[in-house]
């Protein structure tokens, strides 16, 4: 078993980290402060092949594997959390779409969202149906050809900004097995967007709620078959647990980084606060957490590559874990800086921020372990390992 990344792997970290570190780091104060959509990034990242990293070669992406895309995310997290957040779900809604939409829609829409000259947000959450997702009420019902669509979504990350929409709605009876998804164009006639949350961090990607008014999509866009999109939904989700993970680990890692550099520089009692034992302790208990974080990130992406019968289990341990130990190291990282972490000169308070939020989206950790326990019961008592 080999835990080294190889010559390839290590070509896109190092375009990953010179992005991050020219683009993204020096910017993402500005962005977070005046809540500023980050197009030109956004649009720089398609242009490297960001914007369709596991997306059908067929249709621009680049094909790589699930574990090599986390790689990539990772070091982009470490320049700017909310904008490595924003490409993951744009990846995650053009994976499925190059995956699942027929011939004639990937080819009005695929390369465009692959090279990320088109943006795109997914759509599951309702006012109604958070965490059971599977009681969503937005509906398509057809009409000729097409689909006429109604209802609304809240919470949705890009709203207002990007160009198409993943959508989940019923186009059958009560459950799972009546929900569908559909591929929307976010300027159709009928479509309007709620007011820009205000929220605690994740500011430089707007969140909005969408209402659809009898919004007319046409029955080629389509994804896989009708009654398939919750199926669809969870498989989208089980990478998007891997990806808000990762980036929970990019932002823990930078945060590390910045609050050792403090403390060397910083002196108190005549030396560096390095020198006291009780900061070399946080700082030994915080890189092991951050190892051990960043091994789970990586086996739950290999298990999803390998189509493992548990991948869904590992992705939820992963996320559940992941992003609740890089929460504590960010908030740890904060305490090192005393009370200068506190203030927003330094980026520590918007690690924690930017980092708090992962914790609740893509599933609550509460709903993960949900997932594990049923998983663990249902295999009659054995633990998996």
């Amino acid at each position: 078993m080999d835990f080294n990344i190889n010559a390839e792997q290590r070509a896109f970290v190092e375009l990953a980290q010179q992005f991050a570190s020219h683009e993204l780091a020096p910017n993402a104060a500005q962005w977070d402060a005046q809540a500023e959509w980050p197009l030109a990034a956004l649009k720089q990242a398609g242009e490297l092949g960001f914007c369709g990293l596991y997306a059908n070669p067929e249709w621009g992406g680049l094909g790589l594997s699930r574990l090599d895309s986390s790689l990539i995310f990772e070091h982009l997290a470490m320049g700017c959390t909310t904008t490595t957040a924003m490409l993951t779900i744009h990846n995650m809604v053009t994976w499925m779409v190059t995956a699942f939409a027929n011939q004639q829609t990937c080819a009005k829409y695929g390369e465009k969202l692959t090279s990320g000259e088109y943006l795109a947000s997914y759509c599951l959450t309702e006012p109604n149906a958070g965490s059971d997702a599977a009681s969503l009420t937005t509906k398509a019902v057809k009409d000729g050809s097409d689909y006429l669509l109604t209802g609304s979504k809240i919470f949705i990350s890009g709203a207002g900004e990007t160009d198409v929409l993943v959508v989940m709605a019923r186009t059958g009876g009560p459950g799972a097995g009546g929900i569908s998804a559909l591929l929307v164009d976010a300027n159709s006639e009928g479509i309007s967007f709620g007011r820009k949350e205000d929220k605690m961090g994740w500011n430089a990607q707007p969140t909005r709620m969408i209402t659809f008014d009898q919004v007319r999509v046409p029955g080629n866009q389509l994804l896989g078959q009708e009654g398939e999109g919750f199926a669809l939904a969870m498989q989208g989700l089980d990478g998007g647990r891997i990806n808000i993970a990762t980036c929970s680990l990019g932002t823990a890692q930078q945060a590390l980084q910045d609050a050792l550099n403090y403390v060397n520089e910083r002196k108190q009692f005549g030396k560096p606060i390095a020198a006291f034992q009780g900061l070399q302790f946080k700082l030994a208990d915080m890189n092991t957490q951050l190892v051990a974080a960043r091994q789970m990130v990586r086996l739950a992406a290999f298990k999803l590559d390998q189509k493992d019968a548990d991948a869904t289990t590992y992705c939820a341990m992963a996320k559940r874990f992941v992003t609740d130990v890089c929460y504590e190291i960010c908030d740890e990282a904060l305490q090192c800086f005393g009370g200068n972490g506190y203030i927003k000169e330094y980026p520590m308070e918007r690690y924690v921020r930017d980092s708090r939020v992962h914790r609740i989206l893509e599933g609550t950790n509460e709903i993960m372990r949900v997932i594990i326990a049923r998983r663990i019961l249902q295999a009659g008592s054995q633990i998996i390992v």
